[in-house]
């Protein structure tokens, strides 16, 4: 397939899903496990949208909360922690999406895994390395399904931008820029809120929480996996005195030769992008990586820019459904816990190398 075929391919019925093999399976019944906003606004409104994907159980660690979550979402059972653990309703679900602060993820994983439950782990998948690799093999061992929440790596903008730099089409990739910022305490005004602890977040905020999004979405994009990184954070705002990341700012250089530089703050005006620049032509999505913006696209090359339309999706969706589909189909899963555990070890490369002063190598 010559340059012109492939883009053509990849810019025709834009937000095709090339994944999907069957669409007449039995839905996943969901134990929702973490009731905060996310989870009530995004996860729980996407699932009741979908004809494959039932939210059966909402699990928080507040009775009340989970009682009256199941009244307001007309749920079947509302359990707290510890009664999830303990392994009431387990025949009213199928699969566990883990939205809890990054700390208290792998405990519910290892306790779906017990049940034989497929896991789907909000990003990043814990919050230090050592535990996210628990949590993979905990699942391996167990033999259930393991998927981290990238919602980026189902939305039709970045499949046609892996698709586009995979055939060719802007030549050898180069370099990358990804940055996503915002202001974490307009959204949520509380200085004692979890992103903003160490305990239960990991080594920062503003890199674990939003730099994780151009690093990963830049993993999937090039089919690469980052072997070195440089970087520089700033914490100034009194809220931010225990994270060290108000803002951030870290190079990286994949193992395939290409660099990037990013950038994340939880303390800025609302952006975010991410541009593809190769030898030949560029890509970029911008808005990237806020769910409920008009994700833009567009392609140069050779002097020739096209500004693709496309219908938006909700990203949410897509990542349920795909995880439904292949949980149903045994098909193999992408992003699972091993591609997940990659992140999690350059998050830490990267707060080491804010720290030292010098570049870190990815351990992996």
């Amino acid at each position: 397939m010559n340059t012109t075929d492939s883009l053509a391919t990849s810019l025709d019925d834009f937000d095709r899903r090339d994944w999907q093999t069957e669409t007449d399976f039995e839905p996943v019944r969901f134990a929702m496990v973490g009731l905060g906003w996310w989870t009530r606004d995004e996860a729980i409104p996407a699932v009741a949208d979908s004809e494959v994907c039932e939210t059966t159980v909402v699990v928080s660690g507040d009775r009340k909360k989970a009682e009256e979550a199941a009244e307001e979402f007309d749920v079947a059972h509302g359990l707290t922690y510890e009664a999830f653990h303990d392994g009431e309703a387990t025949d009213a679900y199928d699969a566990v999406y883990v939205c809890t602060p990054n700390a208290l993820h792998l405990e519910f994983a290892e306790s779906a895994a017990d049940f034989g439950k497929a896991v789907l782990c909000e990003k990043p998948m814990e919050a230090s390395a050592e535990r996210a690799r628990r949590m993979v093999e905990t699942c391996e061992d167990a033999d259930v399904p393991l998927m981290v929440g990238y919602r980026m790596q189902t939305e039709p903008a970045v499949r046609r931008a892996r698709e586009l730099v995979r055939s060719g089409a802007i030549g050898d990739p180069a370099v990358v820029h990804g940055h996503m910022s915002q202001r974490l305490l307009e959204m949520i005004p509380n200085p004692d809120q979890w992103r903003l602890d160490p305990d239960l977040a990991g080594p920062g905020a503003s890199v674990t929480d939003l730099g994780v999004y151009p690093i990963n979405t830049a993993r999937f994009v090039l089919d690469a996996d980052p072997a070195e990184v440089s970087a520089f954070g700033y914490s100034e705002d009194e809220a931010f005195a225990d994270v060290p990341d108000e803002r951030a700012t870290f190079q990286i250089r994949f193992d395939d030769g290409t660099l990037a530089a990013c950038s994340a703050s939880q303390n800025a005006h609302e952006s975010s992008h991410l541009k593809v620049v190769g030898t030949e032509g560029e890509l970029a999505i911008e808005p990237a990586f806020m769910g409920d913006a008009y994700r833009g696209f567009v392609l140069e090359v050779e002097g020739t820019r096209a500004d693709v339309d496309y219908e938006q999706v909700d990203q949410m969706l897509e990542e349920f459904e795909y995880f439904a589909h292949q949980v149903r189909t045994g098909g193999e899963i992408h992003p699972d816990g091993r591609h997940g555990l990659v992140d999690v070890e350059t998050i830490e490369a990267v707060y080491e190398s804010a720290e030292s002063k010098e570049t870190i190598e990815v351990s992996t």
